[in-house]
């Protein structure tokens, strides 16, 4: 494996893009790079809700988040960065890696995370996705919808957090 190696993980909320980061990074012995919304909201003392309006309508949320997500990566020798749009903007990255997986899945996992309605828990995250999409088209020019440039596309809804994490970290052994 290249030594430093920057890996990039990407995918919607809850498709384990987090939790896998974390995983490969501790593994692997990495640094794990995971500034967010939810960061920002706890680092600020505001609802993470409230975070989401105010990047609705004011794109400097998104770029500090982005920008310091980013730059924390760079200053970083080897590192797992996991965000929704680390293979976008770690264009250094030695493997990217996007994770996928169907909408009910990802609402089950959100809901068991983080409780609430199974029902709202889906219909927020839909609407939230078609936001998070319009956004980055609109300040970054990146269609989330496109990730086939990607290294790895795992499809998450049968796996374990193991068994994505193997399948990455093997993947990543090969990377010279």
């Amino acid at each position: 494996m290249k030594k430093g190696i920057k890996i990039a993980v990407s995918g919607r909320s809850g498709c384990g893009n987090t939790t896998v980061s974390r995983v490969i990074a501790d593994i692997l012995g990495l640094h794990f790079v995971n500034f967010t919304f939810r960061s920002l909201a706890q680092e600020r003392a505001i609802d993470f809700k409230t975070i989401l309006e105010l990047a609705s309508s004011d794109d400097s949320w998104d770029i500090e988040v982005d920008t310091r997500q980013v730059a924390l990566a760079r200053e970083e020798g080897g590192c797992v960065l996991g965000s929704r749009l680390a293979i976008w903007m770690l264009k250094e990255a030695d493997l990217k890696v996007y994770l996928e997986a169907n909408p009910q899945t990802r609402a089950d996992r959100i809901v068991k995370r983080e409780g609430g309605n199974p029902e709202e828990v889906a219909l927020f995250t839909a609407e939230r996705d078609k936001k998070d999409h319009d956004r980055y088209l609109r300040i970054y020019n990146i269609d989330t919808n496109d990730y086939s440039f990607a290294d790895m596309i795992i499809e998450t809804d049968k796996l374990s957090v193991q068994q994505i994490s193997d399948m990455v970290i093997e993947k990543a052994k090969n990377v010279r």
